[in-house]
């Protein structure tokens, strides 16, 4: 029997037997859909805190307050140790190292912004000029806050894009003041419009000088210290400096976290592949149940297909081309599965992209590979038992159908 034959043969049979062709192709449209849909969500989300964490800025490392390790706890202690708070020494400090470029305390806290008659409250962020460098920023409106002695405090503020619109409104804001708490300020400048960032929006932040924000909040201490080294291969180095600087500074304790952003990055890498790999996986066996279903319709086709089967053989037909026949019938059904399949994920994908465009869903390249594949090979391998029952046929007692 020629290819062309077997192929011929094999989509006749498929196309004489709707019903049974419909309840495969679906099968396997589902699974394979399902495989494409949820890598399409692990890949988005794996590559949407990607990108989050690359437009916090290159080469960033972050020094927290407190160290955080597990250690064991002796019997009869009740209290941990207050780890030490950072300061605006401790940081303005760490530009002594040769590795790193710029150094941007943080304060971050809640106030009632009012002006005028309108008022809400916002969050708010004490920092330096260097932020703007470091976190990426622009402006849209005016400069940024001012170079100068981070001790000092000066009454000016940044405001984000949507801070503007909703205070201001077509009005210029530049020069206006504003008051945050007891404290008034004048707006310098104004934010270009960035979003969401790590689900932190920087359009509705108010940046005020560090000095500014520790009066306002009655609080020495930083929340972080953000860190820019001058290369990418200075940031092992630079973040050495830092522990062993603050350590200098602390009495010789090693009382903070440094995170470099390739660290962070590397771990949500590797802990979303993990998921998007165990998710897909999951999905995948709805496959194999698509794979029971074939072996199912098969064996009862045998019975149904007996005389059909006895013919060919009278005819000279080996049980070798009687497999062919049925495998070639069932790599030809999930391949048409996988093609719906492929077209109905691609539509869910979609679908959920237009819900939430922010997030850059699309299938990894092994999902579109292996989904197809891991259907002709279930289709396959669940066709050995109905296609050697039928090439064991007794080619008389086929078409005496006994």
């Amino acid at each position: 029997m020629r290819f062309s034959d077997l192929i011929g043969f094999a989509w006749q049979v498929v196309r004489g037997s709707r019903s049974r062709t419909f309840l495969i192709l679906l099968a396997m449209s589902i699974g394979v859909a399902a495989v494409v849909v949820v890598s399409s969500l692990g890949e988005g989300a794996r590559r949407y805190v990607l990108n989050q964490f690359g437009s916090l800025g290159t080469n960033l490392i972050i020094v927290l307050p407190g160290r955080s390790e597990t250690g064991g706890i002796n019997p009869g202690v009740v209290v941990a140790k207050t780890p030490r708070s950072l300061t605006l020494d401790d940081a303005l400090a760490l530009t002594r190292s040769q590795a790193i470029r710029r150094v941007a305390p943080l304060i971050v806290g809640a106030g009632d912004l009012r002006w005028g008659s309108k008022s809400r409250e916002t969050p708010v962020l004490g920092s330096t000029a260097e932020m703007l460098d470091i976190r990426h920023m622009e402006t849209a409106q005016g400069h940024f806050l001012p170079a100068g002695d981070p001790h000092h405090a000066q009454p000016v503020c940044v405001i984000g894009a949507k801070l503007r619109r909703e205070l201001f409104g077509a009005r210029q804001p530049l020069g206006e003041w504003v008051r945050i708490g007891d404290r008034r300020f004048r707006v310098i400048g104004v934010l270009a419009a960035q979003g969401e960032s790590l689900g932190f929006n920087t359009d509705e932040i108010i940046i005020v000088p560090v000095a500014s924000a520790q009066a306002l909040f009655n609080t020495e201490a930083l929340f972080r210290v953000l860190v820019e080294a001058k290369t990418r291969q200075q940031v092992p180095q630079a973040k050495a400096d830092v522990e062993e600087i603050v350590r200098t500074r602390h009495e010789g304790e090693r009382d903070v976290t440094v995170i470099t952003q390739d660290a962070v990055l590397a771990t949500f890498d590797r802990i979303l592949t993990a998921l998007t790999l165990a998710v897909g996986g999951i999905a995948g066996i709805s496959l194999g149940v698509a794979g029971i279903l074939i072996m199912n319709v098969m064996l009862i086709s045998v019975t149904q297909r007996r005389r059909e089967i006895g013919l060919l053989k009278a005819l000279g037909a080996t049980g070798a081309q009687i497999r062919a026949v049925f495998f070639t019938e069932a790599v030809m059904l999930a391949l048409g599965g996988a093609a719906v399949g492929l077209a109905i994920g691609e539509l869910g994908q979609w679908m959920v992209g237009q819900v939430y465009p922010d997030i850059p869903f699309s299938p990894p390249w092994w999902a579109l590979i292996a989904a197809p594949g891991t259907a002709v090979v279930t289709s396959v391998l669940f066709s050995v038992s109905p296609a050697r029952r039928a090439a064991r046929l007794d080619p008389v007692m086929a078409l005496s159908r006994r």
